[in-house]
């Protein structure tokens, strides 16, 4: 299939910082879509816009999960693109601050307001009458608010309110105790009963909630509800075990932690943003496989390492020449640890951790209690539990510890 000017990109260097999504989006509005593949074996990473042959207007080439490369097509516009061109540059990649809102949960009740100076970040009770989780455990819905950059058309700036909203309650689960987690992306449906033990009525159901909290964006933080969330110094604050029954408390730096994740370099950006992914998918999966979250633990770990360095070494069992990372794997897990919790990382129980993760990974072992044989405190369970714990506990301040380190520019 012939395009014409497929050497030619159209994206400028100086539109590096913007967001494929929201990229994506505009050509969505002003082209049109769906988009068409080529159809061609191997060409996979090229989308035609709005669709192929004579009607492609331009040609989306993709690296990884971002969009690398634009190029004319067959029915390219200059007039069209010229005036794509001035949005992206005045509107999408500039463009007035205000407030985004949605709905988070926490496993610790949230009984009033806390507020970053610096950050612009809010988080608030829910307004009265507003659906409520009977136990201490959560999840606990609460308003989150947050500086969000707007845009022309609706569904840019909208995306960007859900994008910021989730990556930002991923931020809080491990800058806060407990867990903090925002509705699933997909609708995921199951039976339930709202009373076991008597009468039970069960339904097939679908997972979600709602509740009237206002505008999803306004031009102003909203005004605090009832008291200010109490803030305890950082080494008290995670040293705190269980739930008290106090509602949510934050540590003195959470402000300055928001600002320091901000400060990323778009590199240390993208890798924090798939470590905490990671940690959220090991709470996710506590209930329904703790095989696959340690795995995910580990995951979240292997997020902020590099690579060691590769080199070619012979094998007298194989005859031949094999790649080898130097350091390795596990070695690179073990000197995160060490690197970023420093008196509490033990080269045995970091080889065991990583250890236990391959055996999962590998599809040669699973956690005791997955095979339903986790009887009280037998030593396979009992060991494993302890790894699980002290890996997720680890997992958690050596991210702290990353961001403190890796954050860039000046700090609150």
């Amino acid at each position: 299939m012939s395009q014409s000017g497929l050497g030619r990109n159209l994206l400028k260097p100086e539109w590096s910082g913007l967001d494929s999504n929201d990229l994506r989006l505009l050509l969505d509005a002003q082209i049109g879509g769906p988009g068409q593949y080529s159809g061609q074996p191997g060409d996979n990473d090229r989308l035609f816009l709005p669709r192929a042959d004579e009607n492609c207007r331009v040609v989306l080439r993709f690296e990884g999960n971002r969009i690398s490369v634009i190029q004319p097509g067959s029915g390219f516009d200059q007039a069209q693109w010229a005036q794509i061109s001035d949005e992206i540059d005045t509107q999408l990649l500039v463009g007035p601050i205000e407030v985004g809102r949605d709905i988070s949960f926490s496993s610790f009740r949230v009984t009033g307001w806390w507020r970053g100076r610096a950050s612009g970040v809010q988080i608030r009770r829910m307004p009265k009458r507003s659906p409520a989780c009977p136990v201490e455990g959560g999840p606990h819905p609460f308003v989150l608010e947050f500086p969000l950059q707007l845009a022309p058309e609706f569904q840019i700036w909208n995306g960007r309110r859900l994008r910021e909203h989730r990556k930002l309650s991923l931020l809080l689960n491990v800058l806060l105790r407990g867990h903090i987690s925002t509705q699933g992306i997909q609708h995921e449906h199951f039976w339930a009963s709202d009373n076991w033990r008597k009468n039970p009525i069960v339904k097939f159901v679908q997972r979600g909630y709602f509740a009237k909290i206002g505008r999803i964006k306004q031009p102003r933080l909203s005004k605090p509800l009832g008291g200010p969330l109490e803030e305890i110094e950082p080494a008290e604050y995670y040293s705190l075990q269980g739930n008290n029954g106090k509602g949510m408390r934050v540590p003195a730096d959470l402000d300055e932690s928001i600002v320091r994740y901000r400060s990323l370099s778009p590199r240390d950006r993208e890798r924090f943003d798939r470590a905490l992914y990671w940690m959220d998918v090991a709470s996710s999966q506590w209930t329904i496989s703790m095989s696959a979250s340690f795995a995910s633990l580990v995951s979240a770990v292997e997020s902020l390492t590099d690579r060691g360095a590769i080199h070619s070494v012979y094998c007298e069992q194989c005859r031949d020449q094999r790649e080898h990372d130097a350091p390795g794997p596990t070695a690179l897990f073990r000197n995160f640890f060490e690197t970023y919790a420093p008196g509490q990382s033990l080269k045995k129980r970091r080889n065991d951790m990583y250890g236990l993760r391959s055996d999962i990974l590998h599809g040669s072992h699973l956690i005791a209690f997955d095979e339903g044989r986790a009887y009280g405190w037998d030593p396979p369970w009992n060991e494993q539990r302890e790894l699980h714990a002290e890996l997720w506990r680890l997992s958690q301040v050596a991210l702290r510890s990353w961001l403190r380190q890796a954050s860039v520019g000046p700090q609150p």
